[in-house]
């Protein structure tokens, strides 16, 4: 199997021998009423961060009902993730990891204990499922990996249970974690603990309900590497551009981006995900989208902002420029969102860094953007 990254795995229990002889038979039938094992989530305390997974009842519900189990007895804390194929999968959950003088046998222990539970659930970047002995796949257990990217060489031969809600960054960096010449890990990432609940509604994005009017009344301060520029608003002439700016901005989508673009007189542009130090979060990745033009009869002068976009005029996203001079060939053309009120010293350092072509030679950061009221 190609995870996409020339690497070929097969995603068992580390394709390890068993000690003690052939796994028992499948034991665990749940006993519990499919209404209660409905809208759960298990949220998973790593020394790295926190993962929330969506148990799918519907999908799997022997698999979810042992899950839940396990996370209850307190099974999985202090167990670690064992093995992993760098932005391929993680994988987790042996009981026998709890030990690290039996670190050989990582990856053959809490299986032989479910049958399979075919279903249509495909092995996409999120996705979790149960792993099993090879060749025998009635033999699943406490153990279960996670899809960093998508798996489709694995459908319909590992029961997927659950699906990443929060935490595909934290499951990322899981992946990162060194291996051996077996592909287990050689530091530990630790289990601390699994706790049930149920699955909250949704949040809100923020930035929904405000008027034009309420909009302009915040003000951006983008906190950079060389210093702070603040930005007020024009809502009343662009306003999806603003709410969806003050949105991007509050859920830190822009933090640690970097102003990738330098053009003296002209422009500097920032914004871009792929300049972004880290991976998007869940609910990060759902606020980002592109906008319909807003055009309207603001000048590109010095200190506007607007927004960049591709050929199409409706593919304006993330990324955002600083006008440093008079740009009359982008007026109607680009929308312009704000102004710079304060920080045009900043605005002006930034365009006099030493460049490569339009590349600036050293990274200039957009830490965060900070969100106030006027």
């Amino acid at each position: 199997m190609t995870l996409g990254i020339g690497l070929a795995v097969l995603v068992t229990s580390v394709a390890l021998p068993l000690q003690g002889g052939t796994q028992p038979s499948p034991v665990f039938v749940a006993d519990v009423p499919i209404d209660e094992l409905r809208g759960k989530q298990a949220v998973v305390e790593t020394t790295l961060g926190t993962i929330v997974i969506d148990l799918l009842a519907d999908a799997a519900p022997n698999h979810v009902a042992y899950v839940i189990k396990l996370a209850r007895d307190g099974t999985y804390a202090g167990t670690t993730f064992h093995r992993m194929i760098k932005y391929g999968i993680v994988q987790g959950g042996d009981p026998l990891s709890k030990d690290p003088a039996r670190h050989a046998l990582y990856g053959t222990g809490g299986l032989g204990v479910l049958r399979a539970e075919p279903n249509a659930e495909k092995h996409t970047r999120g996705a979790v499922s149960e792993v099993t002995v090879p060749g025998r796949p009635d033999s699943a257990g406490a153990q279960f990996f996670i899809c960093v990217s998508d798996q489709p060489a694995l459908d319909g031969q590992y029961t997927v249970f659950g699906r990443v809600a929060e935490g595909l960054d934290i499951v990322r960096k899981i992946s990162e974690t060194p291996v051996d010449a077996d592909g287990r890990a050689i530091e530990r990432v630790e289990i601390r603990s699994v706790t049930i609940r149920d699955k909250p509604p949704p949040e809100p994005e923020p930035f929904t309900a405000e008027t034009p009017e309420q909009l302009d009344a915040y003000r951006a301060v983008l906190e950079t590497s060389m210093g702070e520029i603040t930005v007020e608003f024009a809502a009343t002439k662009a306003p999806m551009h603003v709410r969806n700016f003050l949105r991007l901005a509050k859920l830190g989508v822009y933090d640690g981006t970097a102003f990738h673009r330098v053009v003296p007189g002209f422009v500097i542009q920032t914004g871009s995900l792929t300049t972004r130090r880290e991976a998007l979060t869940e609910r990060q990745q759902r606020v980002v989208r592109t906008l319909q033009p807003e055009f309207n009869d603001t000048p590109h002068v010095k200190g506007i902002v607007s927004m960049a976009r591709g050929d199409d005029p409706a593919s304006a996203s993330t990324s955002f420029f600083i006008c440093t001079g008079p740009a009359a060939a982008l007026d109607g053309k680009y929308t312009a969102f704000g102004r710079v009120v304060r920080g045009m010293e900043v605005v002006e350092a930034i365009e006099a860094a030493p460049v490569d072509g339009e590349a600036p030679r050293t990274r200039i950061e957009l830490t965060r953007i900070r969100i106030e009221t006027r």
